[in-house]
């Protein structure tokens, strides 16, 4: 049986493969891991195996995870970076500006808000990414490439939020140029926002360093057009586990 342990280093290899082929350092590349709908016992395991960023699409479920490995001594915040990779609905914001690190699917500037105002002040800021719909697919989540900058912008000033840059889930392609077409409009919609080195409307420096690209089918293509953060899950932990009958 393969274990977490062996697939994380697998992943890992992917990364610094595709790195090398793309010209780049593999330290430039972030890996997150996924972690929804596994028990904090697989997440301890990647714990064990040096990975120490995870990704969670269920605030609830992210929630009882982050306290569960917190009282198990495994989930020290200096130790553990969480994400809340997921849409976001108004009345889960507290949960997430309690207990996550980053958000990266802000799509709307209420959404923002409620994280400032809620983010605890004995916390760090909270990270933040805009997800943007790069194919324009009616049924995603995700703001429209002509409204990035505005919205970039109001999210910039926003205290208690630090502004990183942008995520994106472009619909699945059937091979690598197909894959790379996608994330390269993508990497195209963050350089042409401009914002690195702007200054919010709070007085601080935007970052704009993360480019949140490439799941475990497509990672290879992503860290060519520029990815600085790829989030895999199956590729780590497995098939999801399916709900019982």
């Amino acid at each position: 049986m393969t274990t977490i342990a062996t697939q994380l280093n697998q992943v890992r290899q992917r990364i610094a493969t595709a790195c090398l082929a793309a010209g780049r350092e593999a330290h430039s590349v972030q890996l997150l891991a996924v972690s929804k709908t596994f028990p904090a016992e697989a997440v301890a395991e990647a714990l064990s195996a040096g990975q120490t960023a995870f990704g969670e699409n269920y605030v609830q479920e992210g929630v009882t995870k982050i306290d569960a490995l917190r009282n198990s001594g495994h989930g020290e915040r200096r130790h553990l970076q969480w994400h809340c990779i997921g849409p976001l609905q108004s009345n889960k914001t507290r949960d997430v500006a309690e207990h996550f690190d980053w958000v990266q699917s802000i799509d709307r500037l209420k959404i923002a808000q409620r994280l400032s105002e809620q983010r605890p002040a004995d916390l760090p800021p909270l990270q933040v990414c805009l997800q943007v719909n790069v194919d324009g697919g009616a049924n995603k989540s995700g703001v429209a490439p002509q409204d990035l900058v505005a919205l970039a912008q109001a999210v910039a000033g926003l205290p208690r939020l630090a502004l990183r840059g942008i995520m994106s889930i472009p619909e699945p392609a059937a091979d690598f140029a197909a894959q790379l077409a996608l994330h390269q409009h993508a990497k195209a919609i963050f350089d042409a926002a401009g914002l690195a080195g702007q200054t919010g409307s709070d007085g601080n420096a935007i970052a704009w360093d993360t480019l949140s690209l490439g799941m475990s089918a497509d990672l290879e293509a992503a860290i060519h057009a520029g990815s600085t953060l790829v989030r895999v899950g199956t590729a780590i932990f497995g098939g999801r586990p399916q709900p019982a009958a």
